[in-house]
């Protein structure tokens, strides 16, 4: 990296290498602003400092730029992930930015004697088959209800299975064979179900049908008219499900993209195709410096989407625009993927089909976006007039205490810049070492805990809301009283009307504790009205999780001689806390590291 304080470009590229390879920029204070990669790293880094610069948005890099280094790779295969790495982990302002970079859902199908069939994120490890991946969680938990109404196959916990003696209420409901339990169903019968639900996954659900209809004709010329009246009613839910289901034709495994840009906002639709079905689709706005061009804000997305996390890439991915690296990037993808893949762009038929609603769903999607967005900047620009700020608000926050009696108190922070609620920033806060049911005191130890080490400027919320009166909002005007930093944020109270009803707030201003007047009308009251909402639905999931967690230890915790092993051991090999209060002695001392006289001390506690 260039140390001197006035960057020499020519200096710095006169010792560049010929050779692929990875650079950055960095800013006056160190930040990393750009991240590049080059098949000739000379050649690529000399363009940027050419007298005559067509872009502005390059204009505008390069008079940032302070410093650059780069590393050189062995080849540009190497430079695409190393590019991907470092735009992960510095997030430059410059470079497009994928922020929803988590892996996909799939089904997954275990590899047992009575195989579970479940939902999976993450690393593909498990013995067993894998079906997706899909665009959501809840289009897996729509697929695994659906499968369930069809397929008495089992998908609870396998702790659960193993410690069961009689069945379950899905068993009551048909919807699962009972493996759990010996004599209700046969291995060979719960394979032939486990078989049909695989096929199913796969797309052949004309060979399910048939394989039932048979089924079906074979248990009536046997007389067996209860098993026959069992496949008749799944052919009629099969056939229900093939109605309502979508299936993408002849295309085996694809995944097929749109795409919009406008004003600055880039929409791009991903749809998801496996075994001849549409698994879903989902919209990504990817985070887009200024004045991007489309190839380059593609091609990042492509790069980021695939590199990042455990994705499936699937052989066939059709784009929306030509990209300049297409080669280099499929060869790429098939390397990852150790199979070949290829990259679609003007295509035909069906793809072109596909291509088409993917566009059309993009455009939509940016279009709906663009009015949330300027709904949302509406609110802000009415809050900044009422409020008489001279700058954008940039970020708010508000917090918000929960507790049950005064127990498992917890407190939320959210967060808000002008796109609305920004989550990542959203924390929550396990309240100790207070007198049960003191807000105040619960309210101070959450901001102290927020602001204390708070040394970044653009953490600081421009306004602070509290979720209380006066006295919430005198712990927040106490904290702030000997605040160091530059920037101080405007503190506000948001007091509940007597009728406690919408609209009815009273809004407190720090200091002088006057009110400020908003109609219920007001659409800047509304923006406050939806930060101190999610601030309260925040806290409550919050505290629910905490006192739900309590509820399921607390029993065991009170036993003599029984640590947090023990408890664990317990839980885990009986199958939750219900289990273990039901179980019998004999049962309770077939749990590792619980002895015959240990297992009648727990009895005895839990049942009397």
């Amino acid at each position: 990296m260039s140390d001197s304080k006035q960057f020499d470009p020519q200096h710095f590229i006169k010792n560049l290498t010929p050779q692929p390879g990875v650079y950055r920029m960095y800013n006056a204070a160190a930040e990393v602003i750009y991240v590049g990669k080059a098949k000739n790293l000379k050649k690529r880094v000399s363009s940027y400092f050419r007298k005559n610069l067509d872009s502005v948005k390059t204009q505008s890099l390069v008079s940032h730029i302070a410093s650059m280094d780069v590393t050189v790779t062995h080849s540009e295969t190497e430079a695409f992930i190393l590019e991907n790495n470092y735009i992960k982990q510095y997030r430059p302002r410059y470079n497009v930015l994928l922020r929803d970079d988590k892996s996909y859902p799939f089904i997954f199908l275990s590899d047992h004697q009575h195989p579970r069939l479940t939902n999976h994120r993450g690393p593909r490890k498990k013995k067993g088959e894998y079906f997706g991946p899909y665009p959501s969680a809840w289009a897996v938990r729509e697929s695994l209800s659906v499968m369930q109404k069809l397929f008495p196959i089992r998908q609870c916990e396998d702790n659960y299975y193993k410690s069961r003696s009689r069945p379950c209420l899905q068993y009551q409901l048909q919807r699962c064979a009972g493996p759990c339990v010996e004599g209700l169903v046969s291995d060979e019968e719960y394979q032939q179900q486990v078989e049909l639900a695989r096929l199913f996954l796969r797309g052949k659900n004309a060979q399910v049908i048939g394989t039932l209809v048979n089924k079906m004709e074979v248990a009536s010329e046997q007389l067996n008219f209860e098993a026959a009246a069992r496949y008749r009613d799944q052919i009629s839910s099969l056939k229900k499900v093939q109605e309502q289901q979508h299936v993408s034709g002849n295309e085996q495994e694809m995944d097929v993209f749109g795409f919009a840009y406008r004003n600055g906002i880039a929409s791009v639709q991903g749809m998801f195709i496996r075994d001849n079905k549409l698994l879903g689709s989902k919209s990504f706005f990817p985070k887009v410096p200024k004045l991007s061009d489309e190839k380059e804000i593609f091609q990042s997305f492509l790069l980021q989407f695939y590199l990042t996390g455990d994705k499936s890439i699937p052989a066939q991915i059709v784009i929306p625009v030509d990209i300049e690296d297409k080669d280099s990037i499929e060869a790429l993808l098939s390397e990852n993927a150790h199979r070949k893949i290829r990259l679609y762009k003007g295509a035909r038929n069906e793809k072109s089909r596909y291509l088409r609603l993917a566009n059309t769903n993009a455009e939509n999607a940016l279009e709906s976006r663009q009015t949330h967005q300027k709904s949302i900047i509406a609110r802000y620009q009415a809050l900044e007039k009422i409020l008489e700020f001279e700058q954008p608000i940039q970020r708010m926050e508000c917090f918000d205490i929960s507790h049950t009696s005064g127990q498992q108190t917890v407190a939320s922070c959210v967060v808000f810049n002008r796109e609305g609620p920004y989550k990542n920033d959203y924390r929550l806060y396990n309240i100790e070492g207070i007198t049960p049911g003191d807000d105040y005191a619960a309210m101070a130890q959450a901001l102290r805990r927020r602001y204390k080490n708070c040394t970044d400027a653009e953490k600081v919320p421009d306004i602070l809301f509290i979720d209380g009166g006066k006295g919430q909002l005198a712990q927040a005007e106490s904290f702030f009283e000997d605040w160091q930093a530059d920037k101080k944020p405007m503190l506000i109270g948001v007091a509940k009307g007597t009728s406690r009803k919408a609209g009815l707030e009273t809004l407190i201003l720090a200091g002088n504790h006057a009110t400020i007047p908003m109609s219920s009308d007001s659409v800047a009251l509304h923006l406050i009205q939806h930060i101190r909402d999610e601030s309260h639905r925040f806290a409550i999931a919050g505290h629910r999780n905490r006192r739900q967690k309590v509820k399921k230890t607390s029993k065991l915790e009170s036993i003599p001689g029984i640590g947090a092993k023990r408890r664990q051991n317990l839980l885990k090999y009986m199958g939750g806390l219900q289990e273990v209060l039901k179980a019998s002695i004999d049962e309770l001392a077939n749990v590792p590291g619980i002895s015959p006289e240990l297992a009648e001390q727990i009895h005895q506690h839990l049942n009397q």
